[in-house]
């Protein structure tokens, strides 16, 4: 059977970077990025980003192309015998199914949070009215597994048109709307009284406050936000590598998906901070900025309701592209591994991941009992934690020593991939870096990653 293909670069590139756009540069990059001193902290984000995201991304976008396979057959097709390379297909299948297990639950909270602001449900509200609307909402399991279903049923509805008609067609329009709200409610944000000084906030390079944060802290979360933002390592990026042409070079290709990944990340906190600065509010971190304070916000803004359904429908489609990405990447994943059609493929994983979705949904509160990691956790953290922690990082490692060593892919063959088409090339000079020294970092980053969880 003829692998299906992209009609499009630009679809390629819109759902690409939906895969990586996801609620988390939302919510955490502005947040980080305050902390740390603004513009002091986004160039050493920036600079890590170009250092090891990037050239794993490419690595990744290569190994989908030059195996034509999703992630279940694409090491099986390029290794050299006697080689186990293969045997990440399942570890990186689990990262997949891990991920949309908490991932579809936050996407309904999204759904249900529109349908709040559209309503107009915060209109004049309290703070202690908006605070209670998100702990009410975490509190219900019958809302949350209805607002889940939602998400699973829909996405793989899309999913289930085929590659072209379905998913490239749903996440290029919902991309587009994505950017054209962002910069709408960026506009909205600068001519607030506080854009001033919210704007200083988030992008005067204030040295002194990376210092006082601690600048050893402050790079280990730029090494992270850097390394977590694009998705890399479960094979969720090499699925659309496989998806496309060789009329352009990879290292090009990568650079457009990070670029428009950033500038998202970026937009977010240019829509967050003035309206905070302007109202007075904290910019906290996690679901409390956008479930709490930023609910505040609206409630106090003239035209609150209208901004605030944009913000939401925003976040909505922010979280819908990367769950569409993901599951197709899970699709393709046993289209190829057993042969099965797209049809029969959707039904199994749709009725699998509504099941597996239960435990997030009812860790907030019929399950609440269970603390994984800790007092004051949730099932959640504990899934999150596997994802972001493990499998990410670890599975960064795999590729990049899959197409750096010979007894993986090896050095010649991966760069004859990557830089064949036009465009820009991948840094061949730099052989000794990615092979020695960026393993180096990406180990120190899984075992700083434990040593900030538990001790």
């Amino acid at each position: 059977m003829q692998r299906e293909k992209f009609s499009s670069r630009l679809g390629f590139l819109l759902i690409s970077a939906g895969c990586a756009i996801g609620l988390g540069i939302v919510w955490r990059f502005p947040y980080i990025a305050g902390k740390y001193g603004g513009a002091a902290f986004v160039l050493l984000y920036l600079a890590f980003l170009v250092l090891m995201g990037l050239p794993i991304m490419v690595m990744e976008l290569a190994v989908g192309r030059g195996s034509q396979k999703s992630i279940a057959m694409s090491f099986d097709a390029l290794e050299p015998q006697g080689s186990k390379y293969h045997l990440y297909k399942y570890v990186a299948a689990a990262g997949n199914y891990l991920l949309m297990m908490f991932y579809t639950s936050v996407a309904g909270w999204m759904v249900i949070y529109c349908k709040k602001l559209i309503s107009g449900e915060f209109v004049g509200a309290t703070s202690e009215q908006v605070s209670s609307a998100f702990s009410g909402m975490m509190a219900d399991p019958v809302g949350m597994m209805i607002a889940m279903v939602i998400v699973v049923v829909g996405c793989f509805s899309i999913c289930s048109i085929g590659l072209q008609k379905g998913v490239e067609k749903a996440t290029k329009w919902m991309m587009l709307a994505l950017l054209a709200i962002m910069l709408v409610l960026v506009v909205n944000s600068l001519l607030m009284p506080g854009a001033a000084k919210g704007l200083k906030f988030y992008l005067y390079p204030d040295f002194g406050k990376l210092a006082e944060a601690g600048i050893f802290n402050a790079i280990f979360d730029a090494m992270g936000q850097a390394f977590f933002t694009l998705s890399i390592g479960m094979g969720s990026i090499a699925i659309f590598g496989s998806y496309i042409d060789k009329k352009h070079s990879l290292t090009g290709e990568a650079v457009r998906i990070t670029l428009l990944d950033t500038s998202v990340a970026f937009m977010a906190g240019l829509i967050i901070f003035p309206a905070c600065f302007t109202y007075g509010v904290n910019p906290d971190a996690g679901p409390n900025l956008i479930f709490v304070t930023l609910p505040n916000v609206f409630a106090a803004m003239p035209g609150g309701r209208v901004w605030g359904s944009l913000f939401f429908i925003f976040l909505l489609f922010a979280a819908l592209s990367t769950v569409i990405a993901v599951f197709e990447n899970i699709i393709s994943f046993w289209m190829d591994l057993k042969g099965w059609s797209r049809k029969k493929t959707v039904i199994i994983n749709g009725v699998a991941l509504l099941v597996l979705s239960l435990p997030c949904v009812l860790g907030f509160n019929v399950l609440s009992f269970i603390q994984p990691l800790g007092a004051g956790s949730t099932i959640m953290d504990l899934e999150d934690f596997i994802i972001s922690n493990n499998i990410l990082p670890l599975g960064s490692l795999v590729y990049l020593t899959f197409c750096t060593y010979k007894f993986g892919w090896g050095w010649d063959k991966f760069t004859l991939e990557a830089n064949t088409g036009d465009g820009l090339k991948f840094p061949t000079k730099l052989r000794v870096y990615f092979k020695y020294v960026l393993p180096l970092i990406i180990l120190f980053i899984f075992v700083q990653g434990y040593i900030a969880k538990f001790f």
